[in-house]
């Protein structure tokens, strides 16, 4: 009987201490701190308008890690950094913020090598620094792609300034993971809907910019991962065809964008089985991976069990999602 691969958790968040204290000694001159309530959780504030937090020990604590990845049943976390990650940073800052993040993912490596990898951090601000790091991370132990948010700064995903640092991610084989950036927005900032909805919309906003920019038609061999299983992206391809078909703004691509569709690869965060499968269906279970969010309040307290508990997946297609479809993308022992 062949052994299965390991089950993999691609869409797990890390802040090491490293870079929180990087913050704390530097953020104040580009109007960032930490902070802590009374309950002594963690805080960054960028300016007045974007805040993370709590960043609990979880976050920070490998063995606490561990011991949670352990009763979760996971086998391996891939670790990335997310909001506020270190665009809001000036060019230096931002260099040395991406290399104490991807130098403290790689140690997690070492120290645990059949159970943590990493997925590293670039300056994007400046493309020009962001291939700097890029040459060196890729050389760490333990890194296995690269993380993003779904905007930078001002600029969106199909700007060219980019466009070099994917030409090199390609020719490395490093796959490109999207998170979203929080909008902020008047209107999302009751009943949590700047996560509930700006985030699977900032995705397909992202999305949508590759697909219409040219990116997956530049780049045919980079593969890029969308979190939250495609957000809204899956519901919106007919409209998204239409725009293609009666647009001239939108007449960018040699085909309709349903049809890259399956350039993507997609993680399990849906929250609803229903959902997810619909994702197997539309692009098929060798395209998706499992995900937590690990470890906010929203993310998956059972990744594996929200798969293994669908009866409409057949025991391979499982198996894929679980860890085989990442074993081949990132490279990993299986």
């Amino acid at each position: 009987m062949p052994q299965q691969a390991p089950t993999i958790d691609t869409h797990a968040h890390y802040f090491p201490q490293s870079y929180i204290d990087l913050i704390a000694k530097k953020g104040h001159r580009v109007g960032t701190s930490v902070t802590q309530d009374p309950q002594g959780r963690t805080f960054i504030q960028v300016g007045l308008n974007l805040r993370t937090g709590p960043i609990t020990p979880l976050f920070i604590d490998l063995d606490a890690r561990l011991k949670e990845m352990d009763r979760q049943g996971v086998k391996v976390h891939v670790l990335s950094l997310t909001q506020p990650m270190v665009y809001w940073a000036d060019d230096d800052l931002g260099m040395e913020l991406s290399m104490a993040f991807n130098d403290a993912a790689s140690a997690a490596h070492l120290q645990h090598p059949d159970r943590l990898y990493g997925f590293a951090c670039l300056p994007f601000q400046n493309p020009k620094l962001a291939l700097e790091e890029l040459e060196r991370a890729a050389k760490l132990p333990g890194i296995r792609g690269v993380y993003i948010a779904t905007v930078v700064r001002d600029r969106d995903l199909s700007d060219p300034s980019f466009f070099p640092v994917y030409e090199r991610m390609e020719a490395l084989g490093l796959p490109l993971f999207l998170h979203p950036m929080m909008i902020n927005n008047e209107r999302m900032k009751q009943f949590y809907l700047i996560n509930l909805c700006g985030n699977p919309f900032e995705t397909a906003l992202a999305a949508s910019h590759l697909i219409y920019g040219g990116v997956l038609d530049a780049f045919p061999k980079l593969e890029i991962s969308l979190p939250h299983a495609g957000g809204v992206l899956p519901i919106l391809r007919g409209r998204l065809d239409r725009g293609f078909h009666t647009r001239q703004e939108c007449k960018t691509i040699p085909r309709p964008p349903s049809e890259y569709l399956k350039r993507f690869t997609y993680d399990t965060i849906s929250y609803d089985a229903k959902i997810l499968q619909d994702l197997v269906d539309l692009v098929g279970a060798d395209r998706i991976m499992m995900g937590s969010d690990y470890c906010f309040d929203i993310a998956y307290e059972e990744p594996v069990k929200i798969v293994t508990g669908m009866k409409t997946l057949t025991e391979e297609q499982k198996q894929m999602i679980l860890g085989e479809n990442a074993v081949k993308l990132l490279r990993l022992k299986s």
